[in-house]
This record gives C-alpha cells, structure tokens and sequence, in this order.
C-alpha cells in the first residue's frame, strides 16, 4: 500500500522551479542568438523558396517541353498561360503547392527570365533594397549561384 502512494505522489513544487530555472537560462542563452539574425533567416527562406520554384519549373518543362517564359512569368506555375507559347500538357492545378507565386521575403517579387543569362532560366531575389546588385544585407539571391 506504501509503494502505491509513492507512485502518485507527482512533481513537488521544487522540482517545478527547477525545471522552470533550467528553461528560463536556455532561453536566455538562445533567444538572443536566433532573434539576432533575421537577415540572414530571410536568405535561408529565399535560397529555400528559389529551389522549390526551381523545382516546380523542372516539372513544368517535363510535361510541356520548355520553361515559360519571360513574358509569362512564374504565373504560368499557377495558371495555363494565355499569352505566347501556350503549353500543350499544362498540370491541372498548378505546379506550386499554395496556388500561387510566392513573393520573396522582403516583400517583392521573384525575378523570373528565360532563356537567362546564367542558364536555361535565371531566378533572383533582389534583397530587402529591391534593386538588382548590392553588398552585404542588399546582395542579391540568385539560383546560379546556389550549391
């Protein structure tokens, strides 16, 4: 009967404290470090978002023979194109997950050209300036410049 009464005799409020010390200096100690790099958090997202998009234009020239277009921009992974080359096997419902273009983290749009300079395809995010080049916080995320 001993034994049963040791077993639901749950947490002490010592042990609480404990547990809530511990927890307090491991927020203290990495709070700090996350929250101190939003900027490069936003170039992770974007490198991140670049390879899917990559990944859903891949898709796209498999069922249709070719990439959109400059002119149709990353739209035609949303909705069949309307104007220039029209695709012939076009996948119903798109070839991004949320059913639309993302924007990049920054808030602008994905700078889609193809045929691009680099490759097949080029696809930038200008950084938080929204302008082509830059250093530092502004340097630009390109698709031929990922590993």
């Amino acid at each position: 009967m001993n034994k049963n009464r040791l077993d639901n005799r749950g947490l002490t409020l010592i042990e609480i404290m404990v547990v809530m010390v511990i927890l307090g200096i491991l927020a203290t100690l990495i709070i700090p470090r996350v929250m101190g790099r939003p900027e490069q958090a936003r170039r992770v997202q974007a490198r991140v978002q670049i390879e899917s998009i990559e990944t859903a234009l891949k898709l796209y020239k498999l069922d249709n023979g070719y990439y959109p277009t400059t002119e149709q921009g990353l739209q035609a992974l949303v909705e069949a194109p309307t104007v220039g080359q029209l695709p012939r096997a076009w996948r119903e419902g798109g070839y991004l997950e949320k059913g639309k273009a993302p924007k990049d983290p920054w808030g602008n749009e994905y700078v889609y050209l193809s045929p691009g300079v680099y490759d097949d395809f080029d696809l930038s995010a200008y950084g938080p300036d929204g302008e082509p080049g830059g250093e530092g916080e502004d340097e630009d995320v390109n698709n031929w410049e990922l590993e």
